[in-house]
């Protein structure tokens, strides 16, 4: 059921769909995520592209220009999927009494301020239905584009505008919701999790494998946020491969149910190497806070063999 004849050199080789002279940051890891799903389109299909109010959406579409070459549905917050659904289900109806002969596939963007929260409802939803598209989470782990607060996506102790650390606080004292689990425990086709290491292969190989199996999929990649995680934008891809090797996020994916680990540190790395990054964990390096560091590291530590459990499964 899914499309499994992945070539990394092809995928590269293939034409933009999301064109320069967007207004995302340098740095910003939303682009990249939607320049990488967008490639895992065979050149003669056509998409639906839904985005949900986002950095991505206010940056890549400003009347009357924007930078998506297939059709654009700028949608609100919480309702991004239930708009893709029912394009899709339009799409579907027409194709089958013969008035549309072109292939269309129905792809979702949003940031996890708009998934794991407000538009979540309507996310799940769509995928219970069994609706024909594949839902994409460029994680930041915060509400960006509205001023940098928290979500339920965002990490324990960080610091946001609406989780401020100092004297009367360590940042957020709640610890991250975890997605992509909930995801998998809808049985759809499709879940996996990635991000931007090395040559891009597993994000490509995700990304192909999701936009072409077939019913709903579900793929989430962290994408760091130069401004809400406070690193320079050349740090990008080091932050990335950061999270993987401390295990802060873990490359999976699930198919029809089977929970595969495509990659496993040889040395797993204390979460300090992935903190000391980013200025938004700053004052977890004070002296008084190693107990916060020690309780992330315990989090990371039970969830990694919880998830090495299921694909051992």
């Amino acid at each position: 059921m899914a499309y499994n004849t992945y070539s990394l050199k092809e995928a590269a080789n293939k034409p933009e769909r999301l064109v320069a002279g967007h207004r995302m940051c340098a740095g910003c890891g939303g682009p990249v995520a939607v320049r990488a799903v967008l490639r895992a389109l065979k050149p003669e299909d056509k998409a639906v592209v839904c985005v949900a109010t986002s950095c991505l959406e206010v940056s890549s579409c400003t009347y009357p220009y924007t930078s998506w070459r297939d059709s654009f549905l700028h949608t609100a917050f919480e309702n991004a999927a239930a708009s893709a659904s029912g394009v899709e289900a339009a799409y579907t109806a027409l194709k089958k009494r013969g008035k549309i002969k072109d292939t269309y596939k129905f792809i979702t963007f949003g940031g996890d301020g708009g998934t794991y929260d407000i538009g979540f409802q309507s996310l799940s939803g769509a995928m219970e239905r069994g609706t024909d598209m594949v839902y994409v989470c460029y994680d930041n782990e915060a509400y960006m584009n509205t001023g940098i607060q928290r979500s339920s996506s965002t990490p324990a102790f960080a610091d946001t505008t609406t989780s401020a650390a100092g004297s009367k606080s360590d940042g957020k004292p709640q610890f991250k919701k975890d997605l992509t689990k909930i995801m998998a425990a809808h049985h759809i086709p499709y879940v996996a999790q990635s991000t931007f290491i090395g040559n891009f292969k597993d994000l490509h190989r995700k990304s192909e494998t999701a936009v072409y199996t077939e019913g709903p999929a579900f793929l989430n990649v962290l994408a760091p946020c130069p401004r809400g995680w406070r690193y320079e934008a050349s740090d990008l891809m080091e932050i990335c491969k950061a999270a993987v090797e401390t295990c802060v996020w873990p490359l999976f994916e699930v198919t029809e149910g089977e929970w595969v680990l495509n990659y496993e540190p040889k040395k797993k790395l204390p979460v300090t190497e992935y903190l000391k990054l980013q200025g938004r964990f700053k004052h977890l390096f004070e002296p008084g806070n190693e107990g916060l560091i020690e309780a992330i590291q315990d989090d990371i530590d039970k969830r990694w063999e919880e998830l090495k459990s299921l694909c051992e499964m």
